[in-house]
């Protein structure tokens, strides 16, 4: 049987780059896969505001997150990539991170080089550690790998925001000779950095898509001939459903019943109650004819 992590490199030897929507809990993760998507990321900003009501300024806890990424793995059959912060505290701690999100079921996990308590990436008030402690804690990663934890490592750079372009690249760089499996640097400014990123710092590389943030949201094909092979967008789906609440709780509070919304029998089935009903049939069968259950 194909783990997570081996199906998620088949998908990154592919010669493309693929839209990568990112989820928070297990019904986002599972609609994803259902609308066809090949991957998803579960996102530390949406996980926190979903499950906390707070925000992404390193509030959540390593706990917290893999609990909840243990739900969202469970719900799909797509590789899951885990935000994991900066690892949650020093080398010890990324290693930790590393080997409770493979239990966990994800195909990937990113470490960043943000100092503690980390916050979003495209938010004020960044800070980054020197490049020798960012360093030993994706060697500490990679270990943790190479160990027996059957995960990749996705190693992130905020150092564009705080030391400039050419320290984020540098380490990008260094990263990969570590041995990391995909690299970030987060929040480049314009399409010529996104350029030099690519050029530079040869491996793996993601881009964030976020709208309105530091970063041109460029369409797949043009992130691809940069030399993106993952696009992720990490709010879109919690963009979309806040502005659905919004809305519906506007209508409420008018004396509407909101119209714009998903039908009962749509919303059974993507739950999964069509599948539930099945199985349920499948052993009340057994149930009355016993010899059919040993079969």
């Amino acid at each position: 049987m194909t783990s997570p992590a081996d199906t998620l490199r088949q998908i990154l030897s592919q010669d493309r780059c693929h839209v990568m929507p990112c989820c928070y809990d297990g019904l986002t993760a599972k609609m994803i896969a259902q609308a066809g998507f090949p991957l998803t990321f579960m996102s530390g900003f949406a996980v926190s505001a979903a499950r906390l009501g707070l925000p992404d300024t390193g509030l959540i806890s390593y706990g917290e997150m893999v609990s909840q990424g243990r739900d969202i793995c469970s719900a799909t059959s797509i590789p899951v990539i885990g935000d994991g912060d900066t690892g949650y505290g020093n080398a010890l701690n990324v290693r930790r991170t590393v080997e409770g999100y493979a239990r966990a079921g994800f195909a990937a996990v990113m470490i960043e080089d943000q100092v503690s308590p980390k916050r979003c990436g495209h938010t004020r008030g960044k800070l980054t550690v020197d490049r020798k402690e960012a360093c030993e804690r994706i060697r500490a990663a990679v270990d943790a790998r190479e160990e027996g934890s059957d995960i990749l490592i996705l190693a992130r750079t905020d150092a564009r925001e705080t030391l400039g372009l050419e320290e984020a690249v540098d380490r990008a760089k260094a990263f990969s000779d570590l041995g990391a499996d995909i690299l970030f640097v987060e929040a480049p400014r314009t399409l010529g950095e996104m350029e030099t990123i690519c050029r530079d710092a040869p491996g793996i590389h993601m881009a964030n898509m976020i709208r309105g943030g530091k970063t041109p949201v460029l369409p797949p094909e043009d992130l691809h001939a940069i030399g993106f092979k993952i696009a992720a967008y990490p709010l879109t789906l919690l963009s979309a459903a806040m502005t659905a609440v919004a809305n519906a709780l506007s209508d409420l509070k008018a004396g509407k019943h909101p119209e714009d919304i998903m039908d009962f029998p749509e919303l059974r089935q993507r739950v999964g109650f069509d599948d539930y009903y099945k199985m349920e049939a499948r052993y009340a069968a057994s149930a009355r004819n016993p010899e059919r259950g040993k079969k």
